[in-house]
């Protein structure tokens, strides 16, 4: 690691004492994942401005999760499952690896930070399985941000396992009732807020005003956000996640939150990559990757076509 990289990859002490690592690009994007969840909590664009969503009213203590940001739902996504909703990953303590695997050579203008994951013998208690988990959080230039998360089955049983999966990126808007997202017309999606019924998308683009909580199946791998007030498009693109969560909690629900301000549902929008239809699943020595990449462009650019 060079020494401008080196300087680029910070690790300080922030609220309540919890440890987080700020990336820092050259041309002045950053990005900061606190290790309690590997929780990224801040992505600034190169004009400082923040891109992500982060609760007024939420509780950085452990075992609380971390209202906004980028939550990872692991190894289970919502309540489809024995364990807690959205699974352990998110309030788990996660190491640092201060000297990770390189960057593929072509890639090499990114400045990055891994963090690692292991089953612990509480964890094994809930969820009797063995794995590696090792995130990296990677910036490159134009303030791409992108998580790449390699799940490991380190086993020595031989028995597989299986899991559902979602990075539950919370965006910044300006405001939700001008808010389009692209990409997932014409699919089928579940309901959450109807018993996860089966249902297929009729409009030629999504539009919000009330509560919506969607599972959309076999999605694209690119899924465009346009916050028309704030003149900004937000494009992510998915490898290995063919499912997308659509998620604002609107004004009841916001309410109801303790860990989230009664009108803040006007000021972001959850659109999350996942694997949750088809759980995925590892034989002893197999490694599962999932990639999201967000990047921003102003909505009267042509580069979204590309």
């Amino acid at each position: 690691m060079s020494t401008s990289e080196r300087r680029s990859v910070e690790v300080v002490k922030a609220i309540n004492g919890l440890e987080k690592v700020i990336l820092r690009e050259i041309h002045g994007s950053s990005v900061e994942v606190y290790f309690y969840g590997a929780h990224v909590t801040s992505w600034k664009n190169e004009q400082g401005e923040e891109l992500l969503f982060v609760s007024s009213k939420a509780i950085f203590k452990p075992p609380k999760p971390i209202r906004g940001g980028i939550p990872i739902c692991f190894p289970q996504f919502s309540d489809l499952g024995p364990l807690e909703a959205h699974g352990f990953a998110r309030n788990r303590l996660w190491t640092f690896d201060d000297n990770p695997p390189p960057l593929p050579a072509d890639a090499t203008n990114k400045v990055f930070a891994d963090l690692i994951l292991r089953s612990t013998k509480e964890d094994l208690k809930l969820w009797p399985h063995s794995f590696e988990y090792r995130l990296r959080i990677a910036l490159g230039p134009g303030a791409d941000l992108m998580l790449t998360s390699r799940i490991r089955n380190t086993s020595t049983d031989g028995k597989p396992f299986t899991f559902t999966f979602a990075y539950h990126t919370y965006f910044s808007v300006l405001d939700i009732s001008e808010v389009r997202v692209e990409g997932l017309e014409t699919l089928d999606y579940l309901d959450n807020c109807k018993k996860r019924e089966r249902f297929t998308e009729q409009g030629d683009s999504i539009t919000f005003e009330s509560e919506v909580d969607k599972i959309y199946l076999s999605t694209p791998t690119k899924i465009t956000i346009m916050d028309h007030e704030k003149k900004r498009t937000f494009a992510i693109r998915k490898d290995g996640l063919p499912d997308a969560v659509v998620w604002n909690p609107w004004d009841k629900k916001a309410k109801m939150m303790a860990d989230f301000g009664d009108d803040e549902y006007k000021n972001m929008l959850c659109v999350e990559a996942a694997a949750v239809e088809k759980p995925i699943t590892l034989k002893p020595g197999e490694e599962w990757r999932g990639r999201q990449e967000l990047s921003t462009v102003p909505s009267s650019s042509k580069q979204l076509d590309s």
